[in-house]
């Protein structure tokens, strides 16, 4: 039973992480210049509660220029779909607080998908 809980605690700090408690300083720098961190964007697009999010805890598989010392849970991108007016829609949208938002082959394997 202990493994469980390890594995829910592992995944609770993913979910943390995510939602930018750990990333606060990189959200505070980005409302400094007047944006809005992605969920911020998407929960502003999105009709109330309708958003849902793909691949959430995808992380990139890079193993170069010191890639395999660093994580970014989600890898730069925030897929998922929900309404807008009613309406079924399709998105993704970058998270500039990891990697500077840049474009990986999960980044991009779960944006095609």
């Amino acid at each position: 039973m202990s493994e469980m809980r390890e594995v829910v605690k592992k995944f609770k700090e993913m979910e943390e992480k995510i939602l930018g408690g750990k990333n606060a300083k990189k959200v505070q720098r980005q409302h400094e210049q007047g944006k809005l961190f992605v969920r911020e964007r998407i929960a502003k697009l999105f009709d109330e509660g309708s958003f849902k999010e793909i691949d959430r805890f995808v992380e990139h598989r890079c193993v170069n220029f010191g890639m395999e010392v660093k994580r970014g849970v989600g890898d730069g991108v925030v897929t998922g779909y929900g309404k807008i007016d009613g309406r079924l829609v399709y998105i993704y949208a970058d998270d500039f607080t990891t990697f500077g938002g840049t474009l990986g082959e999960m980044h991009a394997a779960k944006i095609c998908k």
